[in-house]
């Protein structure tokens, strides 16, 4: 019985050892997975640290571009009609026509046409919002100033170069003239000697500031300003367009000169001054 006993249990031990061993390598390969969790925690919480999207812009509608005109004084004085005309017919023009738009949130604008026996004066406003989608990479702001120097490019805008102010002639001093020795008498009227003639400046031709970048106008802008090319019959038209962003809206205002008879030339000072000044009260109306 004794030597059965010890057989049954030699052959007993091996089978333990190997269910020992295999307990044991579980308990390894539990141990990587659980090293395996901690490694995955550490990069999900890693991935928490990206740059969170930008906020949107500082607006997220957009006004009436026809109330924003009614409402500014001066588009009257851009947009003078005969007195003749009736009252509502008057209003009917200031209140301007409505762009068709299919999202008003986005894109909207106004026109108005002003007719008189002298000229037909036309007018635009058009507000356009910008919105980012993918603000995580671009903010609303910056894809907006985007949009602004693409219509600079397109306006082909000459880079300022420095001015030069002009040279003049040094006028002659007392001493210089008495150098020369005594001087001769000369008939009235006729220039001193070692002098010339200075001849009378014949008209100016009308000044024209033409297109360029503008300052102090919103966050960044500029105007173009096109004449129209001469004709035997037919009338010089100008046309002056502003463009300025503020933030992330960019408003385009265009307004346009054309006189009835050929010849009359619409200046340019004038034609650009209301224009900006139209568009600075837009400028503030954004700001409100």
């Amino acid at each position: 019985m004794d030597v059965q006993r010890k057989a049954a249990v030699r052959r007993v031990l091996p089978g333990i050892a190997m269910f020992a061993a295999l307990a044991a390598g579980a308990g390894v390969l539990t141990g990587c997975t659980g090293g395996g969790g901690h490694g995955g925690g550490s990069d999900a919480k890693g991935g928490g640290n990206q740059a969170a999207p930008a906020q949107p812009g500082k607006y997220r509608s957009l006004p009436s571009p026809c109330r924003a005109g009614v409402e500014s004084k001066r588009i009257k004085g851009m947009l003078p009609v005969p007195d003749t005309l009736p009252t509502p017919q008057r209003d009917q023009l200031y209140a301007g026509v409505a762009d068709t738009s299919y999202d008003g949130d986005r894109h909207v604008g106004c026109r108005w046409n002003a007719q008189t026996p002298e000229e037909t004066r036309l007018l635009s406003v058009v507000f356009e919002r910008v919105v980012s989608y993918d603000r995580s990479a671009t903010s609303d702001d910056d894809k907006a100033r985007q949009v602004y120097v693409r219509r600079v490019t397109d306006a082909h805008l000459p880079f300022p170069s420095p001015t030069t102010a002009p040279t003049t002639a040094p006028t002659p001093t007392p001493a210089a003239t008495a150098s020369h020795g005594a001087a001769t008498p000369t008939a009235p009227g006729a220039p001193a000697p070692g002098t010339t003639a200075v001849a009378t400046p014949a008209p100016s031709a009308p000044v024209e500031l033409g297109s360029r970048v503008l300052e102090g106008l919103g966050t960044e802008a500029f105007i173009e300003d096109k004449l129209s090319p001469a004709g035997a019959s037919a009338a010089q038209s100008r046309t002056v367009r502003i463009v300025f962003r503020t933030s992330n809206v960019i408003v385009t205002v265009e307004y346009s000169v054309q006189p009835a008879l050929p010849g009359v030339v619409p200046p340019s000072g004038e034609t650009q001054d209301r224009t900006r000044q139209l568009a600075q009260a837009l400028v503030e109306r954004f700001n409100e």
